[in-house]
């Protein structure tokens, strides 16, 4: 074991990990019907990337669970509903997992040991444009909503599909405004460019890129450019750098810079969630990514602290919502090896707990 990995061992074993974005919660739906006496997340889980004993060695504190729904759910507010329901029932069942809606919940919860729940709606197309419906989802404790996932809705752009709006349409900035009066925060990952910066010149709030990863090194559109960046600083916000190859290596990004479109043409053809899970495991064994290690996801934290600072970045692993992970970074008791690596690379403490959570909570205690 070297002087590091026991360094960083240290510094974890206090729960500092806030992770900005984990997508078991729709994994349990799709693999075991949500049935929680199937797939207990409080044993370990075979085959899966997150468990509750697993957040308990890699340290974490806080984790944003994502009650993501498709964009092409015929229902996407009740199915949201349902994902919402899913998390309180692990809270409920799971003694190690405490229910959170504010910073102090969060230091609550890791004074006592446990991991702080959090939510966050990944896309707008769950309100089903109505404000209603985000304030409901407010009321309900979702703390975040990622303005759209892979579609360009009817208010806001996606990085991954046809823009239609340059950015926000006037409802769109309504729901930013609305965002912040109630206390949800911004999440600007999988918006396009265009709309990342009309979300920054709308917002009154701290903002967050719940599991982004910085364009200049990974060219992938999910990516944030360098003048966004330099906006989150100028917000106060955090970007919480993504773990998955594509976001991360350049070769991956290119490989894999129509795999939305891909996805939503086998969903017309296919109709059904896991026959295209199924061919899109298929065709990425075919043609696998570059290998990615802990070191290529560390590249990016560099990165972001020298154009951001080092207050605007932050963790979004993406755990249990891709297919492919970095050497070393296989699953939510990994996170001690980011620490190690930065440790290494001569970051002080005070800087790596910024990294591993400080900043994080700083964007949700000036949404609370």
């Amino acid at each position: 074991m070297s002087e590091f990995t026991e360094m960083a061992r240290t510094i974890h074993a206090d729960l500092p990990v806030v992770d900005g974005h984990n997508d078991l919660p729709w994994e349990l739906r799709v693999r075991a019907g949500s049935d929680l006496d199937v797939d207990d997340p409080c044993e370990h889980l075979d085959g899966y990337h997150t468990d509750v004993p697993r957040l308990a060695t890699g340290g974490v504190g806080a984790q944003f669970w994502a009650v993501f729904v498709p964009a092409w759910d015929p229902s996407p507010f009740l199915t949201t509903i349902e994902q919402v329901d899913l998390v309180g029932r692990m809270i409920d069942r799971c003694d190690r997992l405490a229910a959170a809606d504010s910073a102090a919940d969060v230091a609550a919860a890791r004074a006592a040991g446990k991991t702080a729940s959090l939510m966050g709606a990944e896309g707008g197309h769950s309100i089903e444009n109505s404000l209603a419906a985000l304030r409901t989802f407010r009321r309900l404790g979702v703390r975040y909503m990622t303005l759209t996932h892979g579609d360009t809705i009817d208010w806001a752009d996606s990085a991954t599909d046809e823009a239609r709006h340059g950015g926000l349409t006037t409802f769109g900035e309504d729901v930013v405004r609305e965002m912040n009066r109630i206390g949800m925060i911004v999440d600007i990952s999988h918006v396009s460019a265009d709309t990342m910066r009309h979300a920054l010149s709308v917002s009154d709030r701290p903002l967050m890129a719940s599991h982004s990863s910085a364009f200049a090194l990974a060219p992938h559109p999910r990516n944030v450019p360098d003048d966004v960046l330099e906006m989150v600083r100028a917000n106060n916000g955090v970007v919480m750098v993504n773990f998955y190859p594509p976001f991360v290596h350049a070769e991956a990004s290119e490989m894999a810079i129509d795999m939305f479109a891909t996805a939503r043409d086998l969903m017309a053809r296919l109709g059904d969630e896991t026959a295209v899970q199924t061919e899109l495991t298929r065709m990425r064994e075919e043609n696998p990514y570059p290998e990615v290690t802990v070191a290529d996801v560390v590249d990016h934290i560099d990165y972001i602290r020298t154009v951001a600072g080092v207050d605007h970045v932050g963790i979004g692993s993406d755990f249990d919502g891709i297919d492919v992970l970095p050497t070393g970074l296989e699953d939510v008791s990994t996170y001690p090896a980011i620490t190690a690596e930065l440790l290494e690379r001569g970051w002080e403490e005070p800087e790596i707990r910024k990294v591993l959570g400080e900043n994080a909570l700083r964007v949700l205690a000036a949404n609370d």
